[in-house]
């Protein structure tokens, strides 16, 4: 593997924010008083925020300059005609419904398709998809290959379903408990992996075959493509929108969170070829979200949600993008530290498990380990493991834990430079050497619906 020189970032900086570094007695009060929940945290006690790289862009000239010219009409607003434009472009389905983040758009789908006692295919769900499957009463069910629970494989497209486990599902629970499969781009819960045009290709002939339809969660569909274009044979020479349209040809809609791949800080939507449908989801949205040409968003920002749909297919953006977290995984792996291969396109995952040996999994490795970085760096990642996804047995009531136990490291998009990311690595190195003083944590309270958001913990 070549090595990753520091990337140059391909723009000029023209507005800095102030961050200001706080001293570990008072972090420690601070961890204190957020029950160990790094989610409680107030940001200005933060040094630097990896907690994650949905809504935390920073906005180019482009998209700020756009802001200013935002129609507020309620209904008909220009922008949105702009952002109806820039999403047909590169998604090619008829419809196309705001919403004022990816879970919203999320709900209404699953609302307008999901019942009790269904299932919900993905190669794995993330926290809030899942959430929204279960709360109607139905199962999400992963069927990602098995190298995706190999973190030292090196797959070039870990975030791949599996065909075979898809067909055997579907036989299995036939073709009425199944509204839908879903597929995420790239998978997020599984170390920020891509998908191949094959693997879509393959899976949509499979749901083609049984009329079951295809959706994509397409948050970081361009950090996909850009993995595509270069690990997929035959994609060399397209450019990230013709691979991009390739991809959403083999569904019928997506749900994005435009937080990620659009480069806002606020807003999504869902897009869907289906009349039917889209009548349901524009109804449905106006119960809760707002009407169908805002969905809950100001003009302004559905003006800078259509420029950053462009902006994001430029190949200069995604290769600095990549490339910066692949800076930050080469630092870590190579001074020793437990990290998942490859490295993904938004995030670096730590291995927690491994990091933190000495810790069972009842006392939640990875938790600990966002505790430590914050507590010694002024670092905030976020776990992806044991508190975010164990379920509970339905007869014994014991936890049920994922097989993967990561903390996710999500680089926020034009956000950070080198040097900062230098940060991060010896701040993680250190730690590493000093795990052994890492305590494990207990649950005082908890939800029963995306727990790790207010869970409130103490230290073993």
């Amino acid at each position: 593997m070549n090595k990753i020189k520091a990337p140059v970032e391909p723009f000029r900086i023209k507005t800095v924010e102030r961050i200001k570094p706080i001293d570990r007695r008072e972090r420690e009060n601070v961890l204190k008083q957020a029950g160990y929940n790094v989610f409680n945290i107030p940001a200005e006690k933060v040094f630097i925020d990896l907690l994650t790289d949905s809504g935390t862009s920073a906005m180019s000239d482009n998209q700020w300059s756009g802001l200013l010219i935002g129609d507020e009409s309620y209904a008909g607003a220009r922008n949105y005609f702009h952002l109806e434009a820039a999403v047909k472009e590169i998604f090619c389905f008829k419809h196309v419904i705001p919403t004022h983040q990816g879970r919203a758009a999320e709900r209404i789908l699953f609302e307008a398709l999901v019942k009790k006692g269904d299932f919900v295919p993905n190669n794995i769900h993330f926290d809030t998809t899942r959430a929204n499957v279960e709360v109607r009463g139905a199962r999400a069910v992963d069927l990602v290959i098995d190298d995706a629970y190999d973190p030292d494989s090196i797959h070039p497209f870990k975030g791949n379903m599996d065909v075979d486990k898809l067909k055997k599902f579907i036989e299995k629970k036939g073709v009425k408990k199944i509204p839908l499969v879903m597929m995420t781009i790239t998978n997020n819960s599984g170390g920020g992996q891509p998908v191949s045009i094959k693997n879509i290709k393959e899976v949509s002939q499979v749901c083609k075959q049984h009329k079951i339809p295809l959706f994509f969660d397409a948050c970081r569909f361009a950090e996909n493509a850009y993995f595509v274009k270069k690990r997929e044979k035959g994609y060399e020479k397209k450019s990230i929108l013709e691979i991009a349209q390739e991809m959403f040809s083999y569904g019928q809609g997506a749900t994005m969170s435009a937080k990620k791949d659009a480069l806002v800080n606020i807003g999504g939507f869902v897009t869907v070829d289906d009349d039917l449908l889209a009548e349901k989801l524009k109804n449905l949205l106006i119960l809760s979200e707002g009407f169908p040409t805002y969905g809950g968003l100001a003009g302004r920002d559905l003006e800078a949600i259509a420029r950053g749909l462009e902006e994001v297919l430029e190949e200069d953006y995604l290769e600095y993008r990549v490339n910066q977290v692949a800076y930050l995984g080469q630092l870590l792996d190579e001074a020793g530290v437990p990290v998942f291969k490859p490295v993904g396109g938004h995030a670096v995952y730590l291995l927690a498990d491994r990091f933190l040996p000495h810790i069972p999994r009842h006392q939640y490795p990875g938790w600990a380990l966002t505790v430590a970085l914050y507590r010694e760096a002024g670092i905030r990642a976020v776990e992806i493991g044991g508190v975010m996804f164990a379920r509970k047995d339905e007869k014994t009531g014991q936890e049920i834990f994922p097989r993967l136990e990561l903390v996710r490291l999500a680089i926020p998009r034009r956000v950070y430079t080198s040097a900062h990311l230098d940060y991060v690595a010896e701040a993680i190195i250190d730690l590493y050497r000093n795990r052994e003083k890492v305590r494990g944590l207990r649950i005082v309270r908890e939800s029963r619906y995306l727990r790790h958001f207010t869970v409130r913990m103490e230290e073993v």
